[in-house]
């Protein structure tokens, strides 16, 4: 199965992959300045998210994003990942290396990464809404949650909107993804990995440490920010990645 997608515009490729709060739409205030910018831009649905139906058998998120390049003809693509999005991005960068030419990380998660008390106590906190059969509860918990201080009530409700979808299809759900051990070692991509002030210290820290696990990344924080910067404040990491799409190729 190819996963549900969007792809427009002409150039480098870029891929958007979202967060496991959303789905592709979270990406729409970045969707047309960057094909503007001169970039074939696609953007994805995880199974279980958006316009993607749940498995029917086992998979990968990462496979599936490699299977879309594919289906695409992509040979090479800046990823650019947000949260378990990010995650997808080191895991396809670390499997196929040669496919990504750069990663921009934001909020992202790192396979292998073990979550704090903190994290814990929230996604326990997830579970017992939803086995109560309190989603409204469990939507606002991650609401609350994700985004920072910047977000207005039209981001609010777009996040609850693409929440409570993911719940309401993933309760159906009797195969996750599996898990891939990798080795980001292998990673070659020049790498920018952001971290908002006010997520969750996990995330924080996982940007704070690429640029000693990778060959060529560096690590900025936004004072702003919470889980979804991209949502929070649109025009900023739209500006933050042409910037970093626009510089030149390592080596040039």
């Amino acid at each position: 199965m190819i996963i549900s997608h969007d792809v427009a515009g002409s150039g480098p490729a870029v891929v958007l992959l979202h967060s496991s709060v959303c789905d592709r739409r979270m990406w729409d205030a970045q969707w047309q300045p960057l094909i503007d910018a001169g970039y074939r831009v696609v953007r994805c649905d995880f199974r279980g998210f958006g316009d993607s139906p749940l498995a029917e058998s086992p998979y990968s998120d990462t496979g599936d994003v490699l299977a879309l390049l594919d289906h695409l003809d992509i040979e090479t693509a800046t990823l650019v990942g947000a949260s378990h999005g990010g995650r997808i991005a080191l895991t396809a960068a670390a499997l196929r290396p040669e496919a990504v030419t750069r990663l921009a990380l934001l909020g992202s998660g790192m396979p292998g990464h073990q979550p704090s008390d903190t994290l814990r106590a929230f996604g326990g906190r997830e579970d017992e809404l939803i086995e109560a059969g309190d989603l409204d509860a469990a939507v606002e918990l991650n609401v609350d949650a994700w985004l920072g201080p910047e977000a207005d009530e039209q981001t609010r409700a777009q996040v609850r909107l693409m929440q409570r979808h993911a719940f309401d299809v993933q309760l159906e759900a009797t195969i996750g993804p599996d898990r891939e051990d990798v080795d980001l070692g292998r990673i070659t991509a020049p790498t920018l990995a952001v971290a908002g002030a006010h997520d969750f210290q996990d995330f924080r820290d996982i940007a704070a440490a690429l640029p000693a696990l990778l060959p060529d990344a560096r690590h900025r924080e936004l004072p702003w920010a919470g889980h979804l910067p991209s949502l929070e404040c649109p025009a900023e990491i739209t500006a933050l990645l042409l910037a970093f799409l626009g510089e030149p190729a390592p080596g040039a």
